[in-house]
Parts: C-alpha cells; sequence; structure tokens
C-alpha cells in the first residue's frame, strides 16, 4: 500500500493543496487509489495536496501533468504547442517513499509513470486543446504501454492539481470515452511529480532521430491548431436531443447514414464554411469542397486537421476509416482515399446532416470571422 506524502514538506519540495469537485474523484477508478491522509473533505469539494519540488507558480499560467508512454515524444509535441510555456519531462504518482531516478522507474517496480509537466498561457491556448492534442498522440485503449514500450512506467495518464483542470478533464474524458469503449487512461488527482534528469530534457532537440512513438507528423500538425476545441464544447445528451431533428441525431449521434443524393449539401455550392451540427465547431470550407458522384458532400482537406478524429470502421463486412469531430465527437462520415475527383486524391465523405452551414457573409457576425481567409 502507498504511504501517503505528508502535508508538511522538507528541504526544497514545495506542497500544494487545491479543492477537486468531488464529482470528479467519484466518477473515476483514480479514488481507489489515493491515500487518505491527502485528502479532506469540504461541502462539495475535497482538499488534496501535491508535491512538485521545481514548479513555481507564475500568475497566467497554468499546469497539467500528461503521461504518455515515453516522455520525449510527448514533451515535443507538447513544446510545439503555441501557448505552452514550457514542458517538463519527469515521474509523476508512484511510491512516495521513493525519490525516482530512470533506472529504478524502468523497473516498472516503483508504480511512477514517465510524465510531462505542461505548462501554459491560457489567455493563448485551452487545456481542451492540449488535452485533445495529447489523445491524439496516445492509444488511450491499452494499459501499461504506448507504441513500442511495455511496463508500468509507460502508463497513460492525466493528473490535475485544482479545480477548473479538474472540470476541463473530466468534460473531455467523458468525450474520448464516447469513442474509445476500452478507455484504460488514469484520471487521478496529482501526487507527486519529480524531474527526470537533465538528460531527458529536450532529448529530441538533442537528438533528432531519437525514438518517438508520437510521429513528427502529429507534432507538426499541433503546432499548426487553428481552432479551440473549447470554444465549440459538447452538450450534455439531453440538450443535443433537443437541438437536432430525429433525423440529425440517428445520423450525428447513433452513427446513421442518410439518402445519397437526398441530402441537403452534397450539391450545394455556396461560400462559407461547414460546421458541427452539435457543437459549431467549424470543420470544412467551401473552398475545398468538389463535386463528386458519390451523392454526399465531397471535401479534399478539413480547415484544420485537428478538429477531426479518425476511427477504424469495420461494420457492414468492410473495412474503412471513419471520421468523427473532435470536440463533439459527432460522426460525420468516412475518408477515402485515391479518389481521382478530389484535387489532392483525399475524399472526406459527409453526411449533410452531421453539417450546418455559414455562408460567408455571415461568418464574422456568428463568430467565425478568423477563418474567412479559409475560404476567400
Amino acid at each position: 500500500m502507498k504511504r501517503g506524502i505528508p502535508l508538511m514538506i522538507l528541504s526544497a519540495a514545495i506542497a500544494f493543496a487545491v479543492f477537486i469537485p468531488q464529482s470528479v474523484i467519484h466518477a473515476e477508478s483514480a479514488s481507489k487509489t489515493i491515500t487518505a491522509s491527502k485528502i479532506a473533505k469540504e461541502g462539495d469539494s475535497v482538499t488534496i495536496a501535491f508535491v512538485d519540488e521545481t514548479y513555481k507558480r507564475e500568475k497566467g499560467t497554468e499546469v497539467i501533468y500528461l503521461a504518455g508512454g515515453c516522455f520525449w515524444g510527448l514533451e515535443k509535441m507538447m513544446q510545439t504547442i503555441p501557448g505552452v510555456v514550457r514542458a517538463t519531462c519527469g515521474y509523476a504518482n508512484g511510491d512516495a517513499s521513493i525519490k525516482p531516478t530512470y533506472r529504478e522507474v524502468c523497473t516498472g517496480m516503483t508504480g511512477y509513470r514517465e510524465t510531462v509537466r505542461v505548462e501554459y498561457k491560457e489567455e493563448k491556448i485551452s487545456l481542451d486543446a492540449i488535452l485533445f492534442a495529447f489523445f491524439r498522440g496516445i492509444d488511450p485503449t491499452v494499459k501499461n504501454r504506448q507504441g513500442n514500450d511495455i511496463g508500468s512506467q509507460y502508463q497513460s495518464g492525466i493528473y490535475f492539481t485544482d479545480e477548473n483542470s479538474a472540470k476541463t478533464v473530466e468534460h473531455v474524458v467523458k468525450v474520448e470515452k464516447i469513442r474509445h469503449k476500452n478507455f484504460a487512461v488514469e484520471i487521478k488527482p496529482l501526487e507527486s511529480f519529480y524531474d527526470a534528469e537533465e538528460y531527458h530534457q529536450d532529448y529530441l532537440d538533442k537528438n533528432p532521430g531519437g525514438y518517438c512513438h508520437i510521429t513528427p507528423a502529429e507534432i507538426k500538425m499541433v503546432e499548426e491548431m487553428i481552432v479551440d476545441p473549447a470554444k465549440y464544447r459538447r452538450p450534455q445528451d439531453e440538450e443535443i436531443r433537443k437541438r437536432l431533428s430525429k433525423e440529425a441525431y440517428m445520423v450525428a449521434v447513433e452513427s446513421g447514414t442518410e439518402p445519397s443524393f437526398n441530402n441537403e449539401f452534397w450539391d450545394h455550392k455556396e461560400n462559407g464554411i461547414y460546421v458541427d451540427v452539435v457543437t459549431g465547431e467549424p470543420l470544412f470550407s467551401s473552398k475545398d469542397k468538389f463535386e463528386s458522384p458519390c451523392g454526399w458532400p465531397a471535401f479534399s482537406k478539413p480547415i484544420d486537421p485537428n478538429t477531426i478524429v479518425y476511427l477504424n470502421d469495420n461494420s457492414f463486412g468492410m473495412r474503412r476509416t471513419e471520421v468523427r469531430s473532435r470536440a463533439g465527437n459527432s460522426h460525420l462520415g468516412h475518408v477515402f482515399h485515391g479518389d481521382p475527383h478530389s484535387p489532392n486524391g483525399t475524399r472526406f465523405c459527409i453526411n449533410s446532416l452531421s453539417l450546418r452551414f455559414i455562408p460567408f457573409s455571415e461568418m464574422e457576425k456568428k463568430g467565425y470571422g478568423y477563418l474567412t481567409q479559409y475560404v476567400e
């Protein structure tokens, strides 16, 4: 059994106490592993202490701790996101009696996870965006491994330190759990974090050819993020049902398919953007729409690749790639490659009922003015 971290920390260690909503704690199995000495109830919240010897609070800067397998690649991915000011490799939430070293953690016996401390400016990047980028870089369905790395130190996890972060984590995880039935990511309050050795810091900058289970393309994509998912949060299920028609709910939420050639946008040619019918998250531009004989709206690319999530679809005896919206998890359709009608060979075949159209003339008024350059 883990020993609790005392609230009085000796030496240079820093102890923090934060309030976490009980709804967040009890929503995850993580609550079973938190030592009683670290939690005190206060009304509808609980107080939790954590230790991080090198973290210093800065006004306007928030923090989240992410474990995503080998920390070299995750550190690099986080560093590229505009608005992230620091990403530090380290070890989190292990045996409180051990101040870990890399050699000890590699034994898989300490309970520590290779983790990245991510410090970010909230006015420049949302925690929603950081978390969705994190999920793009990991496989959330596997336990104690990522990529070719196997062991408890490679267990994926999200460790929060304050109430607002806890609420955001809860929201994003809820969305991710809808699309990943076998969800294996730890969701816990941070207990402790220790910086990794200096040679691990900025490892892929020092060793450009170093191993990384996160691809350079994935890292580049989050660097060029355009759309902030925090602006387009998925409503509660009952609210979605109220907003959508029966037919749109069947397609966007229940993964149905509308009839070809008998849908609103298959031959639509007006200038503007197409947004997620559930959240309003901008997805496609009329500039990238092309005529296709498939009978559904066809696009060669999304406005921001970060807004699209790809899932394997083996239904109906076929092997296809399903596409869903990032923030709303709406079923959009499928993506195909080698299409002779597409200018780049890629066809996003999308259901009209999963989309809402914003005419170019109304984009500014409806809050999409920042995307007009992708339509003109």
